[in-house]
């Protein structure tokens, strides 16, 4: 890659193999076709349609799949450090509250949205549409 985005034709579907390298650019904002910039027009929602290649993202319909992952991954970190922090060191409940809320919600303000954006890779790659 040399910063510029694929040249990719009109009409074209995802090529075998793609699937992982789709997930990837949908996690960075970028389309899961072309690599084009900005996926997103706001914290979470999709533009029209790629500037680059044409690709419309409305076809795609990522729903409750987003929050759901974002939930399963956020709590795999949380949750086991909040054990080994208790276990380990015992800080009162309010200490853990002061520090387990604002990382859960950073954490989950973080992956959100790039959650959503590889779940739109994702389905580009496999060729589920609306």
């Amino acid at each position: 890659m040399d910063g510029q985005p694929e040249r990719v034709a009109e009409g074209s579907e995802a090529p075998k193999g793609s699937w992982s390298r789709s997930l990837w650019r949908g996690f960075r904002n970028r389309c899961p076709r072309c690599d084009g910039h900005g996926m997103r027009e706001g914290f979470l929602r999709l533009r029209p349609a790629c500037a680059h290649c044409g690709l419309a993202f409305s076809e795609f319909r990522a729903d409750d799949a987003p929050p759901y992952f974002t939930i399963f991954a956020v709590g795999h970190v949380v949750v086991p450090a909040v054990l080994l922090v208790e276990r380990n060191w015992a800080p009162p409940l309010w200490a853990q509250a002061l520090a387990w809320i604002p990382i859960t919600l950073v954490l989950t303000l973080l992956l959100l949205p790039r959650i959503k954006g590889a779940v739109i890779g994702a389905h580009w790659a496999a060729g589920i549409r609306g």
